[in-house]
């Protein structure tokens, strides 16, 4: 081997191996819908964890119904919680609903996912 020549390690494959790795990370991750707008939930002392798969629904502190980053309000809560259900029949419904919301405004919003078919409805809490 003569002095001039300089001696290295090929990186292109790793290069290559490092991007099929981001890409199967990327594909395979399941990524949380949310709601849309921010609530203050209220405390709960006996709240528990529910599965990823649920259909999330927010009211805010004036009564307002959101889903998927936009306002459905109190009559589009029926369909919206039934197109979602037919996607998949087991998710559960659960409300986030501020701690100011009226106690009305959060019964029409459970009487409503119920009337779609939904067998779980739940309300989001703080521990």
């Amino acid at each position: 081997m003569n002095s001039s020549e300089a001696s290295g390690i090929d990186i292109s494959p790793l290069i290559d191996v490092v991007f099929l790795l981001l890409i199967f990370f990327i594909v395979t991750t399941v990524f949380v819908e949310e709601t849309g707008i921010e609530v203050s939930k209220p405390r709960a002392a006996s709240s528990q964890d529910l599965e990823r798969q649920s259909i999330l629904l927010a009211i805010t502190a004036e009564g307002r119904v959101w889903q998927g980053g936009r306002e459905i309000g109190q009559d589009g809560v029926r369909a919206v919680v039934s197109a979602l259900l037919e996607e998949t029949p087991e998710s559960p419904v659960i409300i986030r609903a501020d701690s100011a919301t009226p106690t009305q405004a959060t019964v029409q919003v459970i009487d409503s996912a119920k009337l779609a078919g939904a067998g779980s409805v739940s309300l989001a809490t703080e521990e």
